[in-house]
């Protein structure tokens, strides 16, 4: 069976996260998206433990669904054209801060289970470490080695994912906290590891160059700190429809259910470029090293970003593809596009009455985004959003890189194509 699924997210109980990042709207999006399967997040916290236990019920082995008490009031939100099944898997992201090699590192690590038991073993030990009351994603001064060992101990069919391997600060191989080699951060257990999820600045193409990950497949996930922003990346399945289905496409070599990933364009990632967020200053790396690493306004050091990162680890040209390479698709969020099309922010009431009337007359966002009709996207939201899609999916995007933790900003039309196609829509 073929399923989108979003398996890094946080819940209303992580800190910087909106009030209404619960189940009900989770169950919303996911299927506004486009989405089968969605990570819970923050199991470890005590609070959302309880909240999953109360709301969830099993489905099919290792996946859970929203109590019909809870999903009911939602469906009456859903266009008839979006709806569909939601399950729900039991994730976490931990916050690892501890010294290694004779430096602090600052490494985010995500922890997949297949049940309750086993994901309150997992809870048990780290409340044991430290505080897991006080944020969803939780920090502990433990080693992520340590970490995978406990991931491990408390059940063998656990998953652990190193996140968004790249994230200058708090990343495996981040410029500020991480290491140079993965086998650096994870020592004798690093063969336990069989994914590596790319995060929003780097794509599959990036993390192709480097031939220490050739043993790990890639993942891509949203990391939402909203109901809305799930999906900004997530992984293509088409296997059995389980954990263990999911499980087995990551840990046996010869199974090829990922097929693919659902990218974000890398250059819109908060940390694609060098940069200063304070002086505004973006810079390529060649500029970054033209400035020997200073930034040119205030003469303190940059935020090394993604693309300078992999460039100084590769050790293969760019274009080969690694030994466990799956196809991705790199595309724009839908109300990004919209935005665009109408010269507006994303979050305008504008943009929310297109995207609600679009999803009602053609269906799901991947759906509007990779699959629909160009014509059937004319016929609903005009013509100007409809070449917008077609330029997307043609790769056709122009976009300020992002640097650190400002997002990039897309442009697809100037503002003289905009009324060039209104004018021909007019005449027409």
């Amino acid at each position: 069976m073929k399923f989108y699924a979003d398996l890094h997210i946080h819940s209303h109980f992580s800190r910087a996260t909106a009030k209404n990042l619960d189940l009900e709207h989770l169950y919303l999006w996911a299927q506004l998206k486009g989405i089968a399967v969605v990570g819970t997040g923050d199991y470890v916290h005590p609070g959302w433990m309880k909240e999953l236990e109360t709301k969830l019920e099993p489905a099919e082995e290792g996946f859970f669904k929203l109590k019909e008490k809870y999903a009911k009031p939602m469906d009456a939100h859903v266009p008839a054209a979006c709806r569909a099944p939601v399950r729900f898997m039991l994730t976490v992201e931990i916050s690892n801060i501890y010294k290694r090699l004779d430096r602090v590192r600052k490494v985010h690590n995500l922890i997949w289970s297949p049940s309750f038991e086993a994901a309150k073993k997992v809870q048990a030990k780290l409340g044991a470490i430290g505080n897991i009351k006080s944020d969803g994603r939780p920090i502990l001064g433990l080693d992520s080695r340590d970490l995978l060992e406990i991931t491990l101990e408390a059940d063998p069919m656990n998953l652990f994912v190193p996140a968004h391997i790249w994230t200058p600060w708090f990343s495996a191989l981040g410029s500020m906290g991480g290491f140079d080699r993965m086998a650096d951060c994870f020592a004798d257990l690093t063969s336990h590891i069989y994914a590596v999820e790319t995060g929003l600045s780097s794509d599959p193409l990036m993390n192709w160059r480097l031939k220490q990950l050739d043993p790990f497949i890639l993942v891509s996930n949203s990391d939402a700190h909203s109901p809305g922003k799930l999906g900004r990346e997530v992984n293509i399945f088409d296997t059995d429809f389980s954990y263990r289905g999911i499980y087995n496409a990551l840990a046996d070599k010869e199974d090829k259910g990922l097929i693919g990933t659902m990218e974000f364009f890398p250059e819109e990632g908060k940390y694609h470029y060098d940069g200063h967020r304070n002086c505004q200053t973006r810079l390529h790396p060649k500029e970054t090293i033209k400035h020997k690493g200073l930034c040119p306004v205030c003469a303190k050091g940059v935020t090394v970003g993604v693309m300078a990162r992999v460039e100084e680890l590769a050790d293969r040209p760019e274009g080969q593809k690694s030994p466990r390479w799956r196809p991705y698709t790199s595309l724009v969020p839908l109300p990004e596009l919209i935005g665009e099309a109408k010269d507006v922010g994303p979050a305008s009431k504008a943009v929310q009455q297109a995207y609600s009337q679009m999803l009602a007359a053609i269906g799901n966002e991947f759906y509007i985004l990779c699959d629909a009709p160009i014509d059937q996207v004319k016929q609903s939201a005009g013509d100007v959003i409809a070449e917008g899609i077609s330029r997307m999916r043609q790769g056709k995007v122009d976009i300020a890189a992002g640097y650190d933790g400002e997002f990039g900003t897309i442009k697809i039309f100037s503002d003289k194509e905009r009324e060039q196609i209104d004018q021909q829509l007019a005449l027409f």
